[in-house]
């Protein structure tokens, strides 16, 4: 058994290159782990800086949204693609975030049984409806986040957090990637 983190036979540069080692070293000590995404990305140093540069900018930089919607479309819009390892990673970050282990669980098994307020309902809505038919998206989708309260900056930001997962959800199902079995126990 290997402790690779897909079913793909890509290990990690060795060495490491030093940004690398040094973001690894940050996500042990903030997380208390490195998390399997950016470890299946290790065998190409490339395609992890990019990786971690659009993740970063969509999950942690400036947004009307708080870090906790962002979460939330993630789980939602991984729901919709049933994708185990961000169900797993995303949905143990809405229960931390948010302090509700019920809403994570929830958000991961139908987000519309969720106890959400009505600018997290229409922000979801939009999510999954990007997810399950895209084509089908109208200015009156819009119109009902700009009536929920999200500015068109903050509509761009749910549509690219929306479209990154639905690209990492495939990428993740595609290769097998497992979730760091420390995220199943989190918040719980």
């Amino acid at each position: 058994m290997t402790d690779l983190p897909t079913a793909l036979d890509l290990p990690p540069v060795d060495p490491l290159p030093e940004d690398t080692a040094k973001y690894f070293a940050l996500c042990e000590e903030k997380l208390g782990l490195v998390p399997n995404v950016l470890r299946a990305y290790a065998f190409s140093p490339e395609k992890l800086r990019g990786f971690t540069t659009m993740y970063n900018e969509l999950m942690l930089g400036e947004s009307g949204l708080t870090r906790l919607e962002r979460e939330m479309i993630a789980v939602a819009v991984s729901a919709v693609n049933r994708c185990f390892y961000c169900l797993v990673a995303h949905g143990a970050a809405v229960r931390e975030l948010s302090g509700r282990p019920e809403l994570g669980e929830a958000l991961v098994m139908n987000y519309r049984v969720a106890d959400l307020s009505p600018r997290e309902r229409a922000m979801l809505d939009f999510a999954v409806k990007m997810t399950e038919e895209s084509h089908r998206i109208e200015e009156a989708d819009r119109q009902l986040l700009r009536d929920a309260g999200f500015s068109d900056r903050d509509i761009w930001d749910i549509a690219a957090v929306a479209s990154f997962f639905n690209m990492s959800n495939r990428m993740a199902s595609a290769v097998d990637m497992r979730p760091n079995p420390e995220y199943h126990a989190r918040a719980r």
